[in-house]
């Protein structure tokens, strides 16, 4: 008895300390389901069984707000099915007081165009829209000064959506990577005129690099300078790898650096040229590397063609079997031809294999055939 009285003990206080902080103290946790709640979602057309099965604590909060959530929905502009959609996923959206909900309304409105389109953000993020009542001081003040740096404001409401971690702590972080960077570009270079332009494109490309050391940033480009690039080629390198390169270290940069220049049997010129085109080969880990260098051989590919191509090893394995079994149904040998071809999004490659396909289909046009 004393054993199953601390099971129960202990489950019930892994369900408290899983609850958000701004949860954690304005409800209570109840042994029975608030009946009025799973009436409410169920009204909503939520799915319960769902919410049951992967959040099921929720249920068992008082006080909820589940009516008054899903009207500041509506009020927003939501439809009834995307607020049973958002219930239904984000379902801790129930325990949101509505007075918090109203400020997080006000504060998202500051950066974000119309109503209509921070629905759309709540239906992707929810969380990040749903966050605690204490993160609201952050928040404004990164907001604050995102906008002093002159971003756009769809730069800072992508990044409040997709890594709202950005925001939720003190500004002072924020400034420090952000200095970091425009230093960086600076030092390397890069025009004074085009840095809010490139800092723009680096943070839609990667919110997270501000999450990041900035002891980190500055050690790794030391570290390639001191393996031959100059400093345009490092400014090219930060700029592809939109800001990876903080999640970089020598050591790894190094090994991978040794196996392609092995493999590809170039030199140490020829291999900083082949990784500004190809930035993959720095942070790919070798065995990756080494499954897609061994398929493109397996596929007739010589090592000539990955020199002239490198980024084909940017594509993943199955990419690189499917593209090459498309190219071959439409007569294209990718053995003897160029491998550009095999590059590009997923829509970039089907334009090339129409535009092979209406090649192929084309009649000759004989200059000296009769008219009839």
């Amino acid at each position: 008895m004393f054993r199953l009285a601390m099971k129960s003990l202990c489950l019930q206080c892994q369900c408290v300390t899983a609850l958000p902080l701004n949860i954690r103290t304005c409800t209570t946790l109840s042994s029975s389901e608030n009946q009025q709640t799973v009436k409410d979602l169920y009204d909503l057309s939520a799915d319960v069984q769902k919410i049951r099965k992967f959040k099921g604590w929720v249920l068992h909060q008082s006080p909820a707000y589940t009516k008054e959530v899903a009207e500041l929905l509506k009020d927003m502009g939501a439809s009834g099915a995307i607020v049973a959609q958002i219930l239904t996923g984000h379902p801790e959206a129930v325990l949101y007081h509505p007075g918090q909900m109203r400020t997080q309304r006000k504060l998202w409105m500051s950066v974000c165009p119309n109503q209509k389109e921070l629905i759309g953000i709540i239906e992707k993020f929810p969380a990040s829209f749903f966050t605690p009542s204490s993160h609201y001081d952050n928040q404004q003040n990164n907001i604050t000064y995102f906008q002093t740096l002159n971003l756009n404001k769809r730069i800072i409401t992508k990044l409040m959506a997709s890594a709202p971690q950005n925001f939720s702590r003190p500004v002072e972080h924020n400034e420090v990577m952000v200095h970091t960077l425009q230093q960086v570009y600076q030092e390397l270079g890069g025009e004074e005129a085009n840095m809010k332009v490139w800092l723009q494109k680096l943070l839609s490309q990667n919110p997270f690099v501000l999450l990041k050391s900035s002891e980190v940033l500055r050690k790794n480009l030391l570290f390639l300078r001191e393996k031959g690039f100059n400093t345009a080629e490092l400014l090219q390198l930060l700029s592809k790898l939109r800001g990876f390169v903080t999640e970089l270290n020598p050591d790894s940069m190094c090994q991978t650096m040794r196996y392609s220049q092995d493999t590809l049997g170039c030199s140490e010129e020829r291999l900083r040229d082949i990784i500004v085109k190809c930035p993959a080969l720095l942070y790919y880990p070798e065995s990756i590397l080494a499954e897609r260098v061994k398929n493109l051989l397996s596929a007739g590919i010589s090592i000539s063609q990955i020199l002239d191509t490198p980024t084909v090893l940017e594509l993943t394995t199955q990419i690189v079997i499917y593209r090459i079994q498309q190219l071959r149904s439409r007569g294209y040998d990718v053995r003897t031809g160029n491998l550009a071809v095999l590059n590009g999004t997923k829509k970039d490659f089907e334009v090339s294999c129409g535009k092979l396909q209406l090649r192929r289909e084309r009649p000759i046009f004989n200059p000296v055939a009769p008219l009839k």
